[in-house]
């Protein structure tokens, strides 16, 4: 042990820009994977510290139907600074600000139930906030594919199952395209007292497949003038199932994404139909026309991202349709100005 920590500390250079950060919460929000979930705990207690950090786990129960509450009692027995927090309000966003409630740590760490994180993941976390000053980081991920996946699947898809594995180096993040997934991502924890916690309107809720809250909020903290990054070093590594590597599942993800994001945050547009601005609908029938061309004339893999593309104008006039009844208070289906 001591040899390891001697190692680290040459690896680090400087002790003290460690220790200065003396508190860590990292939070695992959780739905109906009480199996997979016990795998990331057991990973999550062999993390790595360093003298005199504290570090807390806190669980957040998003009203799992399953043993999940079981199976954190049962690691806690051994594990004293494992914590169980239950959130019955359904959906990511909510769930992730429980955690945030919850958590006493200056340095708050998000990762998932379905994630293993590498054993150094909590210090080049911080470390890697420290040397660069930032207020928030996101960092590599890497697939554990529980089938190899198909051909077609290039990593130009890879976005759909939280896996980072384009660059391994550090680098500022200085929009929301480049903002981490929540597999792996970091905040100072005084982030959420100067621009709120995560959007309640946006993310996964249940078996609804949905994202954009992680992109959201680096967008207001770019927008509030606080430094994000990178950190290739901070690693951990997701478990991909094998029903999630089918082009069902993928239309599925983009139209609901696309769906919620419309509902959230709507279009510009004064001639509309429906709530739908007339200029999507020429934009979604070019979109299926390219699909069609694309799966006779195009590899497979750049036929599905043309009909992607397609599922994302299908999901957006859903959305807009549900909120149709926003702004004028009645369900008018006639062109209008």
């Amino acid at each position: 042990m001591e040899v390891e920590n001697l190692l680290r500390r040459t690896l680090y250079q400087n002790e003290a820009d460690l220790e200065e950060i003396a508190s860590v919460s990292v939070i695992v929000c959780s739905y109906n994977r009480a199996n997979s979930l016990r795998e990331t705990l057991m990973a999550l207690e062999e993390l790595e510290t360093y003298p005199d950090l504290s570090l807390e786990v806190i669980v957040v129960d998003n009203n799992s139907t399953d043993h999940t509450r079981q199976t954190v009692e049962e690691a806690r027995k051994s594990w004293s600074s494992l914590r169980y927090v239950f959130e019955g309000r359904q959906g990511l966003s909510y769930a992730r600000n429980k955690g945030i409630e919850a958590a006493v740590g200056e340095v708050i760490l998000f990762t998932d139930d379905d994630v293993i994180p590498e054993s150094d993941w909590v210090i080049k976390t911080v470390f890697g906030m420290k040397k660069y000053d930032a207020s928030a980081c996101g960092g590599y991920i890497a697939p554990i594919w529980e089938v190899p996946p198909p051909a077609w699947l290039k990593e130009r898809f890879y976005g759909f199952f939280a896996v980072r594995i384009d660059r391994e180096d550090d680098y500022l993040i200085d929009s929301s395209s480049q903002a981490p997934y929540g597999a792996n991502m970091a905040f100072r924890r005084d982030v959420f007292d100067k621009v709120g916690g995560f959007d309640v309107s946006r993310g996964r809720k249940g078996k609804l497949l949905s994202s954009g809250e992680d992109g959201e909020i680096f967008d207001r903290i770019l927008a509030s003038g606080m430094k994000a990054v990178f950190l290739g070093g901070a690693r951990v590594n997701h478990k991909v199932e094998a029903f999630r590597l089918t082009k069902e599942y993928m239309r599925k993800w983009r139209y609901q994404t696309s769906r919620n994001k419309a509902i959230a945050l709507g279009l510009p547009g004064k001639r509309r139909l429906c709530n739908v601005p007339l200029y999507v609908f020429p934009q979604t029938a070019r979109a299926l026309a390219r699909s069609i061309v694309s799966r006779i004339a195009s590899p497979e893999d750049e036929a599905f991202s043309r009909e992607i593309i397609f599922y994302h104008f299908l999901g957006t006039i859903r959305g807009l349709w549900d909120n149709r009844h926003q702004g004028d208070g009645h369900d008018s289906c006639s062109t209008r100005a």
